[in-house]
């Protein structure tokens, strides 16, 4: 059984969670707090499995509950958005910064979803989320063996991540330097109308520019493209193209889409892929290995959910397999190679 705390100074909002939780066998509510203070009391105390967290509350508000909790017994943490507007986007994607794990919008805060689709999709992702431990340990950095020498011309850096992967795609970007000689293409499962704001929390943290992409982009040198949600994002003759196919992986945008798209750029291309549940990616990332592209995975101890990067791993798609901590340094030192020979 699955114990979830809700924390929302709406009681409307958490009678409709409750009735959600109730038609399932597996999901109880065990407590609720009007307040971010009272959520912080009621989390040291029942020790949830998962917490549903509003941002906006009084005495204490979420982000600064979500702090307190993260800090003194952490939880797995799913943050509802009360609006699409870019403030209460921006509030959700530093409360990921601040250890969340994802996002949703409420039934009620403008999102794209019915009522029957935020059911499903809340109880989906309650369901995966309280299987992540997120309990505080130090990083394990294993000695690996010294990769073979690499071609160079590098002139794509593509990323893929899904769920716990918002905060991990951050960590990479940010360190990227202002001169980064390569064009930043990223495929990031989020909900439905949260895609803007993850560009513009990415745009405010890193070097780069980085924006949404859109049909026909060129690719330059130092810009970070973000997919946006409901539509794969694809690269054809040198522009982005974006097409409103069918899922792939279960998924749209669907990260195997990108990195295929990019298998006859070869040795242009740097694919890494990140925490996620599933397989999305793992092939495309085989054939980018396979045509000479170099290929990174994040690392069994420092992914939220290793899903994606085991799935990779098994394929033999991954040249290096590497703690999230390490991969900027190497996607660095990959592309200033390139720019050398």
């Amino acid at each position: 059984m699955i114990k979830v705390l809700l924390a929302d100074d709406s009681p409307l909002v958490r009678a409709v969670l409750k009735d959600i939780f109730a038609a399932t066998d597996d999901i109880r509510v065990i407590g609720e707090a009007a307040d971010g203070r009272e959520a912080v009391e009621l989390a040291a105390h029942l020790r949830p499995d998962l917490i549903v967290m509003d941002l906006m509350m009084p005495v204490l508000d979420g982000l600064a509950a979500i702090e307190e909790i993260m800090s003194g017994f952490p939880a797995p943490i799913l943050v509802l958005s009360g609006t699409l507007d870019d403030h209460e986007v921006n509030r959700a994607f530093a409360a990921i910064k601040k250890g969340a794990l994802d996002v949703m919008s409420k039934p009620d805060g403008g999102g794209l979803t019915s009522p029957s689709e935020f059911s499903a999709g809340i109880v989906e992702k309650v369901r995966l989320l309280a299987r992540i431990r997120v309990i505080r340990r130090p990083s394990r950095h294993r000695e690996q063996p010294a990769p073979p020498p690499l071609a160079g011309g590098r002139k794509i850096l593509a990323i893929g991540a899904s769920t716990g992967g918002p905060k991990a795609v951050m960590s990479i970007v940010r360190k990227l330097p202002a001169d980064f000689r390569g064009t930043v293409l990223i495929v990031q499962h989020i909900a439905s109308g949260f895609d803007r704001g993850f560009a513009q929390w990415l745009d405010g943290e890193c070097p780069l520019k980085v924006r949404l992409a859109a049909e026909g982009d060129a690719l330059k040198e130092g810009e970070v493209l973000v997919a946006p949600t409901d539509c794969h994002l694809m690269v054809v003759d040198g522009r982005t193209r974006l097409t409103y196919g069918p899922q792939v992986n279960c998924c749209r945008p669907s990260i195997d889409v990108l990195f295929s798209s990019l298998v006859p750029l070869g040795s242009q291309v740097v694919g890494v892929l990140l925490t996620g549940m599933g397989k999305d990616g793992a092939q495309g990332l085989r054939g980018i290995k396979e045509q000479g592209g170099v290929t990174i995975v994040q690392d069994e101890q420092s992914c939220a959910v290793f899903g994606m990067p085991k799935a990779a791993i098994s394929l033999e798609a991954a040249d290096r397999v590497l703690p999230l901590d390490a991969i900027p340094a190497a996607i660095i030192k990959l592309f200033a190679n390139s720019t050398e020979e």
